[in-house]
């Protein structure tokens, strides 16, 4: 069934001409706001395992977590395509040659279709950048930014640790490279409105970028955050909340804009709220029932 927004799963189909599954890794690197170089507490919402719980396990090499992944899908379902997702932590905070073995490592597996990288966009030095271009021309080079919200008050709250200007000055480096540049947006974040939240998708409309993954906060336990909503208990939404607003986004969004996330799953053991998240079939499929009932079609309503 089409769906009513551009999913990265028909992405996917049309330009590779089949379904192509992610295996996350991790690279065994650490974070800026976490070592002294910026902070130490890191985002107030990471979890301990650097919002890589369901990456690799750092002590394998790159080579064997691409087979533990496959294993681990193909004990499901056949599959022949795979992206290699640099998931842990900062996946651009170690020196370029460093980064050149581990993400070659994974290009260099033939059912690997696309190389994708988590980081900061203040991690992305000129080397790195360079690095990244003549990958990019190996196999595509996909680099997830994680700006969560532009709104600068919301940032401090966060611990951020940048500001938009470095996001803007990012984005611009990685799409003259040619990098297809995907954006992290963490919805509902303490304090903000719906207002807020939509002016955040109003400017990466604005932005060159490709890709967008909505998320609602998670809270988790062994996080600042955690601490911070035992104290205060601060508004977390229902479904049907959380449900509307994903609706006014993707009526926001650009068309051409694939958006690669809109909801999240937690770990189970270390989630606090909202724990509904947890059922991330069950939230995806209340969703596509919603944006049917009021014919949203992305960038617009639809009639069809």
């Amino acid at each position: 069934m089409k769906k009513p927004y551009r999913s990265l799963d028909s992405y996917l189909k049309e330009t590779f001409g089949e379904k192509v599954y992610k295996i996350t890794l991790n690279g065994g690197m650490t974070c800026p706001n976490r070592d002294g170089h910026i902070g130490t507490g890191g985002c107030i919402f990471c979890s301990p395992g650097g919002s890589g719980d369901f990456a690799g396990n750092a002590a394998l090499s790159i080579t064997e977590q691409l087979a533990a992944g496959k294993a681990q899908l193909l004990a499901k379902r056949p599959v022949r395509s795979y992206i290699a997702y640099f998931q842990a932590f900062t996946n651009t905070y170690a020196p370029a040659g460093y980064l050149e073995q581990i993400f070659t490592e994974a290009i260099q597996d033939p059912e690997v279709k696309v190389l994708s990288i988590a980081t900061r966009p203040d991690c992305l030095g000129d080397d790195v950048l360079k690095l990244l271009k003549r990958l990019n021309g190996i196999k595509p080079v996909w680099v997830e930014l994680g700006l969560q919200t532009i709104h600068p008050q919301s940032a401090r709250f966060i611990r951020r640790g940048y500001g938009l200007e470095i996001f803007d000055r990012a984005v611009k480096d990685l799409r003259k490279a040619g990098i297809k540049v995907i954006v992290h947006v963490i919805l509902f974040l303490p304090k903000e409105t719906e207002e807020m939240m939509l002016e955040t998708i109003d400017y990466l409309n604005r932005c060159d970028i490709q890709g967008v993954k909505l998320q609602l906060l998670h809270i988790l336990e062994g996080t600042d955050l955690a601490d911070i909503y035992r104290e205060e208990h601060f508004h977390t939404p229902d479904m049907e909340e959380y449900v509307r607003l994903l609706g006014k986004c993707i009526l926001r969004l650009r068309p051409d804009i694939v958006i690669h996330r809109l909801t999240g799953d937690g770990p189970k053991d270390i989630l606090i709220a909202p724990l509904w998240t947890g059922a991330k079939r069950t939230v995806l499929n209340r969703l596509h029932q919603y944006l049917k009932e009021n014919e949203i079609w992305q960038g617009k309503e639809y009639h069809g």
